[in-house]
C-alpha cells in the first residue's frame, strides 16, 4: 500500500478479519461478512519514524491499542472489496496526517494599538453597563 513517493507499507504488515456487518440490509446482513477490520501494527512498522509514530497515535485516538495496533472498521458499503478499499484509504490517510510536521509556534507580543483598542472596548462597555444601573431616589 502507497502512502506517499516515500513511504510504501508491505501488505504483510496489514491483517485483515471479515465480519459481519451491523445496521441495515436485511438477510444479507446475517449471512454474509462484509464488514472489514483492519489491523496495522505501526509500533513495529520499520517504515514510520518515531516522531511519525507519536503523531499518528493521537491522531489514531480510541482506534489504537496499547500495543500499538491501529484498529479500522469499515463497514459502510455491501461488498468486501469496497469495504476493504475504504479501510486501507482511511489507514493511508491519517498516515499521510501524521507524516507532516505541525509548525512550530512563533511567540509574539501585542501591539501597542491593540493593547490600546481592547482597554478602550473595555472602558466603553463599562460606560454601557453603568447606564443601565437604576438612579437613587436621593438624587
Amino acid at each position: 500500500m502507497r502512502i506517499n513517493d516515500d513511504i510504501e507499507i508491505d501488505d504483510k504488515e496489514l491483517e485483515e478479519r471479515f465480519i459481519r456487518s451491523s445496521g441495515p440490509g436485511g438477510q444479507n446482513v446475517n449471512k454474509v461478512a462484509t464488514a472489514v477490520e483492519l489491523r496495522f501494527d505501526a509500533r513495529r512498522c520499520r517504515t514510520l519514524a518515531d516522531a511519525v509514530f507519536a503523531r499518528l497515535k493521537r491522531i489514531a485516538g480510541s482506534r489504537i491499542t496499547d500495543e500499538g495496533v491501529i484498529v479500522i472498521r469499515a463497514d459502510r458499503f455491501r461488498t468486501q472489496e469496497r469495504n476493504r478499499d475504504d479501510a486501507k484509504d482511511r489507514l493511508a490517510e491519517m498516515i499521510r496526517e501524521a507524516l507532516v510536521a505541525p509548525k512550530r509556534r512563533i511567540a509574539t507580543r501585542p501591539t501597542l494599538a491593540s493593547k490600546t483598542r481592547r482597554i478602550d472596548s473595555k472602558v466603553q462597555r463599562g460606560r454601557t453597563k453603568k447606564l443601565r444601573q437604576a438612579k437613587s431616589s436621593w438624587d
